[in-house]
């Protein structure tokens, strides 16, 4: 598994080569090279989680996939192969281990899948010996648990998948059912769950473990040093040379993985990432070109005739095809929002100057208009006399009455 074949591989390969190698140092004792390799690919396995935002401080374990479950357990399976990886400063190990560990704890706690009995027992106060006696076997009992409801239900999937292969050879599979029989989603939520809340288990005793076992090599490492002797002093001085060497090394190789990586913003790319169709060190430009159907020679070339034109419109699609993307319409409308207030700001900045109020309200009249504006309405006036004298009021109406 080398650095470019890590750069290759998809997530969920390498989660689960990583998986595989954890499996093997628990069960066996697996080589130094191999837990390294596992470190390395769980490194990876993060800056990957970080980049594709699989996780969200706002969300609860139901907002979250049963397939980004698993990788929840990233941090729980590096704190516990860095421990187990020989090295010179055993007290720096630790504490590696330790705050992986914490990390693990602290994400599981904000999506509320540690135990209300951890939770009280950190509240309650000080740590006496028959409290610690009884979290101790009330975790042991939720481990037990946890093991045997995982192992039940791997019996239960293979005798499941042994009846449907039994029933595959005797009935043939109609076209469509096939997603019926293998449909175990919730089953394979219910035992990721069922994981994590097993590692929690585990991580709660490890961090006890290796938080007694650092205070008694800090004892150790004092009394050798009040000791006096040369020899054990330059013996120190070595070990020390050698641990700011290493650590710098590390640091050197390491650097990719310590420095942020920029988030992926476009879903359709982390999908790619995610499947393995493409990797997140590519460069992503978020453009929404239009699709063009047709041949490749009428959309490369430039369109000047109406036989062209209608060539290249065989074979387009049957809707309407976007543009631009929304972040562009988004703004674009911005844009026009900001010029209507604008406008709207300078006409009523010039309603209400002074300027504008005088020369409506103080026109200047021309006399001539004056008159001839008086002339009319004399006119009319009189016209509309002499209507009303040749018409007296009540005219209309006098063959209707009987003295009429």
């Amino acid at each position: 598994m080398g650095e470019s074949k890590l750069e290759d591989m998809p997530l969920p390969a390498l989660f689960e080569q990583a998986r595989k190698v954890h499996i093997l140092a628990t069960e066996e004792t697996a080589d130094p090279e191999s837990l390294k390799k596992a470190c390395e690919a769980l490194e990876h396995c993060e800056e990957m989680i970080s980049k594709l935002g699989l996780f969200s401080s706002n969300e609860s374990k139901e907002d979250i996939s049963t397939t980004d479950l698993k990788y929840l357990l990233v941090p729980f399976y590096l704190g516990e192969l860095t421990e187990n990886i020989a090295q010179t400063d055993r007290i720096q190990a630790l504490k590696i281990s330790q705050q992986r560990l914490k990390e693990f704890i602290s994400v599981c706690e904000r999506l509320e899948l540690v135990p209300e009995e951890e939770l009280t027992s950190v509240q309650e106060g000080p740590d006496t010996l028959v409290a610690r006696r009884e979290k101790k076997v009330a975790r042991y009992r939720r481990q037990k648990a946890a093991e045997a409801k995982l192992q039940d239900m791997k019996e239960r999937k293979e005798r499941r998948g042994r009846s449907s292969r039994a029933a595959a050879l005797t009935t043939p599979i109609e076209t469509g059912e096939e997603d019926v029989l293998d449909d175990d989603g919730e089953e394979e939520r219910e035992a990721w769950l069922t994981t994590i809340s097993l590692a929690l288990c585990k991580a709660f005793d490890l961090l006890d473990m290796f938080k007694m076992e650092e205070q008694m090599l800090s004892v150790m490492r004092e009394k050798q040093l009040q000791a006096g002797n040369d020899e054990i002093n330059q013996d120190i001085l070595d070990e020390r040379a050698k641990r700011a060497e290493m650590w710098h090394r590390k640091a050197a190789s390491q650097a990719r993985f310590t420095k942020p990586a920029p988030p992926i913003t476009c879903a359709t790319f982390a999908q790619d990432v995610l499947e393995g169709r493409a990797k997140a060190s590519q460069a992503h430009e978020h453009k929404h070109e239009p699709l063009t159907f047709g041949p490749a020679s009428l959309i490369s070339g430039n369109l000047t005739t109406e036989r062209e034109r209608m060539a290249a419109q065989v074979f387009q699609p049957g809707y309407r095809l976007p543009t631009m993307s929304i972040e562009e319409a988004g703004l674009r409308e911005m844009e026009m929002m900001n010029k209507w207030q604008e406008r709207n700001a300078k006409l009523m900045e010039e309603a209400n100057s002074s300027w504008y109020s005088d020369g409506h309200n103080n026109k200047p009249r021309n006399d001539d208009d004056d008159d001839d504006d008086d002339d009319a309405a004399v006119q009319k006036a009189r016209a509309w006399d002499d209507w009303k004298d040749d018409n007296p009021r009540g005219a209309g109406n006098k063959k209707l009455t009987p003295c009429g």
